[in-house]
């Protein structure tokens, strides 16, 4: 007995051995080569291969454009950690050169080879530019005189500077003349020579006239080197942005601002351990972006009636529930609108149903995805119909047109007809409201109701003619007649003052903006549900302090605001509901409390705005 419990054990303790020899065996091998993809012509770079096993035999590929001055050199790295009681373990062998090349221009490095486990391996091939050197740096025969001159310039000018040459933001548009509706993107991206140490304040413009979507650029940037009038900078994207134009014409994007800390050179030398080194102390610039003025092309004047304000490529994919149903049961046309354009913004095609067929508003499902040349993805309107009648029908084509940037011309995609054959249904499934027969008796046309009830007697000596109601029914009409006449003047002196009438109607249109947020809110649509509040609380600004939307901004309303009068607490409290709407269009998620929150919020603020407003002007 005890001999089989034994060779249980032993045969578990087998399996287990050979499980995880299977597990080694087949663990996947990586063999990734690194290196930089901007270098300087004459200057040293490193070339790495990171090996996540040991290996031998490591053989670099013919590399006739760079000169190798040292390697390998092989470091080795192990970690292990613990989850849930489960450990890992990861091992990696790092082997690094040092490359130079005296050639500028593109050059690719081809895989390098290594043995593990009697396998051979190959890493992944590499592009790295090489950059001219800075066009000063080359008229200048020793580097240290070059920072000798340099330091002599900024001791001579006083206390340290930076230079505008040696640290600039430049806001790149990638296309100069789009047409209305194109997307384009404006990058906003940072040049310098120098180490930055710390970021200040950041005001990036307000796009005026366009449409903003937000292209997300990764945490974990590094720096890359670009040339720029002659020289080598180091750059980093801050913000890149997708726009597009809204209306025809010269729009301009303003300059925005960013303050940084740099680490500049003081002009002062002291004498170390290591030797004569520099001083570097921190000194604060404040950045100044380039204003840029976009012509917007307008699209061809003959545009077809079926034109849904879309600009872009795209393909339409239409499909029908059902062709043969009956009477009362509800049918759905879907039509799939797919391509790279301003799919955000197309209006819905027009789908004729037949005459007695009950409509409902159609549903839209968008996935989008931000590119640089647009919104890509699938925008999907279904549109739901009832027939109520049997019969035969028909669907006829639905079409969508839309501007082709490649041809510049309009292009219309078509459905096919549709013939649907509707059968007798059962009436007891059409709703309370749905349509009544067409063959119903009309009421009071044939045969009369009786009248009911006391009948009714006057005097035959009594007249209208001279009695209080005969005088009262020319008097009452004369007063009203001039009633009307007061109102419609004082109407029509008001209307004419179109600064008056948008200052009182701003709280109505506001709160008709919230109640379409409000719906939002319900469907639990985040981003249509922010958009809505913020055009409710702009546009509430703008009418009620008489400020044109191109001129709105967040300085002008704290500003016209103090004018009135209107306390701080107020102000800032819709300061906060605007930087939560703008903030949480692009968060990861938001809940269903924090925009309740949020809705909530701003219906107090404009309601508790409107009661000083009134109290100010008594």
């Amino acid at each position: 007995m005890r001999n089989r419990r034994n060779i249980g054990v032993s045969l578990l303790w087998m399996f287990a051995w050979l499980v995880s020899g299977f597990t080694v065996a087949t663990a996947q091998v990586t063999f990734k080569a690194t290196a930089p993809a901007t270098v300087v012509q004459g200057e040293q770079f490193r070339l790495s291969f990171v090996l996540n096993e040991e290996g031998k035999d490591l053989r670099l590929p013919d590399m006739p454009d760079f000169e190798v001055l040292f390697g390998p050199s092989t470091s080795t790295s192990f970690s292990q950690r613990t989850v849930n009681g489960k450990t890992t373990s990861e091992r990696s062998v790092s082997y690094t050169y040092i490359l130079m090349t005296n050639k500028t221009g593109t050059f690719t490095i081809a895989p390098a080879t290594i043995q593990v486990g009697g396998s051979e391996y190959k890493s992944n091939s590499l592009t790295v530019e090489v950059l001219p050197p800075d066009e000063a740096s080359t008229r200048d025969s020793s580097p240290d005189a070059g920072e000798g001159r340099r330091g002599e310039e900024r001791s001579s000018a006083g206390s340290p500077t930076v230079s505008a040459k040696d640290a600039f933001i430049r806001a790149i548009v990638s296309k100069g003349s789009p047409y209305e509706q194109e997307g384009f993107t404006v990058t906003f991206r940072l040049y310098t020579t120098l180490n930055i140490v710390n970021f200040g304040k950041i005001r990036f413009p307000e796009f005026e006239g366009f449409m903003v979507e937000e292209i997300e650029l990764p945490m974990n940037q590094q720096l890359q080197m670009e040339r720029y009038e002659g020289r080598n900078y180091y750059t980093a994207d801050l913000r890149k942005t997708l726009l597009f134009p809204q209306r025809s014409g010269q729009i301009t994007i303003p300059s925005g601002s960013i303050e940084m800390v740099f680490s500049v050179p003081s002009g002062r030398r002291v004498s170390t351990f290591f030797g004569t080194q520099e001083v570097m102390v921190d000194v604060k610039k404040n950045m100044v972006t380039n204003p840029v003025a976009i012509n917007v092309k307008p699209l061809s004047a003959n545009r077809p009636a079926s034109y849904a304000n879309a600009v872009g490529t795209f393909t339409m994919k239409p499909s029908i529930s059902a062709t043969r149903l009956r009477a009362n049961e509800a049918i759905t046309l879907r039509l799939e609108l797919s391509g790279t354009g301003n799919l955000k913004l197309i209006r819905d095609p027009k789908v004729r149903f037949p005459d007695n067929f009950e409509t409902y508003d159609p549903s839209v499902d968008n996935s989008f995805n931000v590119t640089t040349n647009g919104l890509n993805g699938i925008r999907t309107i279904e549109y739901m119909a009832i027939p109520r009648y049997e019969g035969q029908y028909t669907i006829p084509p639905v079409e969508f047109t839309y501007f082709d940037l490649n041809s510049r011309s309009y292009k219309t995609l078509t459905s096919p007809e549709y013939r649907l054959e509707i059968e007798k249904g059962d009436p007891s499934v059409a709703p309370a409201g749905a349509f009544v027969s067409r063959q119903d008796v009309k009421v009071e046309q044939d045969i009369r109701f009786l009248k009911t009830g006391e009948p009714s007697y006057t005097p035959s000596t009594s007249f209208f003619a001279g009695s209080l109601g005969y005088w009262l029914w020319y008097l009452i009409p004369l007063l009203l007649l001039l009633v009307a006449y007061l109102i419609n003047r004082k109407q029509a002196i008001e209307n004419a003052n179109v600064a008056l009438v948008r200052t009182k109607k701003a709280n109505k249109v506001a709160i008709r903006r919230l109640k379409v947020a409000e719906r939002y809110l319900k469907e639990e649509d985040k981003e249509r549900f922010y958009e809505e509040v913020l055009r409710a609380v702009w546009g509430y600004f703008s009418d009620k302090l008489s400020i044109p939307v191109a001129r709105l901004s967040k300085n002008n309303i704290e500003a016209e605001l103090s004018e009135h009068g209107v306390e701080d607490e107020l102000v800032g409290r819709f300061m906060q509901i605007l930087d939560t709407c703008e903030f949480a269009r692009y968060a990861p998620g938001e809940s269903h409390a924090e925009m309740d929150r949020v809705y909530r919020d701003t219906l107090a603020a404009i309601g508790e705005m409107e009661n000083r407003l009134k109290l100010k002007k008594k």
